[in-house]
């Protein structure tokens, strides 16, 4: 088959991208390997996620959220939100294609896509002059080694399956990483009546929701510096009131909140209730990561030992974008992530780009969606002169 641009992956940054390229009536195809897009909201979230950033850094180009709608979402919103953004501008992607192979052709410019059918077992090859990369950071799921682990008789989940606590019940369960899906999950574990423990290697920022929606939108008039000291002045404030959080093991970085987030790509944890049970001692925080495992009991490096049921990792993902760009080199790094700095990280050599990979969110998704499209306008036009 042939087609002007493939995009790969039906998550928000594909179908946003398929949609600005709609606009400029230039034609698509979008490969998606799961059976639905948004299959990370729609099937590999925890139930009581919510948004962490407010509505107006979570919505796709051309349909703003509407007044009618919290400023902090739950999932559910969310999805109802995609469906509707689907729906409304007649998105349909391929789904059950497992892209292979991606090649570039040299001779000719163009790009050969090779995706197995699932459904049918066939190889489907796309030739197309224009790539995007748009299966965005969330690939793969990522569990570390771990000395032993196989010698662990107990439930081991990634965050990404892990729904809710209630199966937990009574458990002794340690959840591995800090951040604010393992912060989030300790909660629903501690709230489901499971003895909850989280492992926390990496010192990180913990912020209300207000402070991080000031923090985003004093970042379009002001410079990361001056936004640090203004949100970590309100959140001093808060901290004087309820006690240094390093006193119960959570530690922070030496930059700012938002300045991580830009050099590390670590975003500040949100809090949702979890500083709280564990400054009630509720929820035990352990520092450091895990030596090793044998049976029940997990050795940390620390020095700690303790008996586990089950263990819940929040430790992200990795790309798996290398597998199968057989020219990453042209947009990508060896890890999977762009190569170009920002802003034109989504740009690469030879007609392939990326799309959700700026670790902005759905906002940055969106920029990027809206950016590769006009570039491959522009492409396009000069193309015909």
């Amino acid at each position: 088959m042939e087609t002007v641009v493939v995009i790969v992956g039906a998550g928000p940054a594909g179908l946003a991208t398929s949609v600005c390229l709609n606009k400029h009536s230039i034609p698509n195809v979008i490969l998606e390997k799961e059976d639905i897009y948004a299959s990370l909201w729609k099937k590999r979230s925890y139930d009581r996620l919510k948004l962490h950033l407010a509505k107006s850094f979570c919505q796709l180009p051309f349909m703003p959220h509407g007044p009618e709608v919290p400023t902090f979402m739950p999932k559910n919103l969310f999805i109802d939100y995609l469906d509707a953004y689907v729906t409304r501008f007649k998105i349909n992607p391929r789904y059950n294609r497992t892209v292979k192979l991606s090649t570039f052709n040299m001779s000719n410019n163009t790009w050969r896509v090779e995706a197995e059918n699932t459904t049918t077992g066939e190889t489907e090859v796309y030739w197309s002059k224009f790539v995007v990369v748009a299966t965005g950071e969330n690939g793969d799921q990522y569990i570390p080694a771990v000395e032993g682990i196989t010698t662990f008789p107990g439930e081991i989940v990634h965050s990404s399956i892990y729904k809710s606590g209630h199966n937990f019940s009574g458990k002794n369960v340690l959840v591995v990483g800090g951040g604010n899906s393992g912060m989030e999950i300790s909660y629903d574990l501690n709230n489901h009546d499971a003895n909850t423990a989280v492992l926390i290697r990496t010192p990180r920022h913990v912020l209300t929701k207000e402070e991080t929606y000031l923090g985003m939108w004093l970042l379009k008039y002001l410079p990361v510096k001056v936004v640090d000291i203004l949100v970590m002045m309100m959140a001093k404030t808060r901290l004087f009131m309820y006690g240094d959080p390093s006193k119960y093991g959570l530690l922070r970085p030496k930059q700012g909140p938002f300045a991580t987030k830009f050099l590390t790509g670590r975003t500040p944890v949100i809090d949702v209730g979890a500083v709280q049970e564990i400054r009630e001692g509720k929820i035990q925080v352990i520092n450091g990561g895990i030596g090793s495992i044998e049976g029940k009991t997990l050795t940390f490096e620390n020095g700690l030992k303790q008996d586990f049921d089950a263990i819940v990792f929040a430790t992200g993902y990795k790309s798996s974008v290398c597998n199968w760009l057989k020219n990453y080199e042209y947009v990508m790094k060896d890890d999977g992530f762009p190569k170009n700095p920002m802003p034109k990280h989504w740009k690469g050599e030879n007609n392939v780009y990326c799309a959700g990979f700026s670790k902005k969110g759905i906002a940055g998704a969106a920029q990027d969606a809206m950016s590769v499209a006009q570039d491959i306008k522009s492409i396009l036009e000069t193309d015909r002169y």
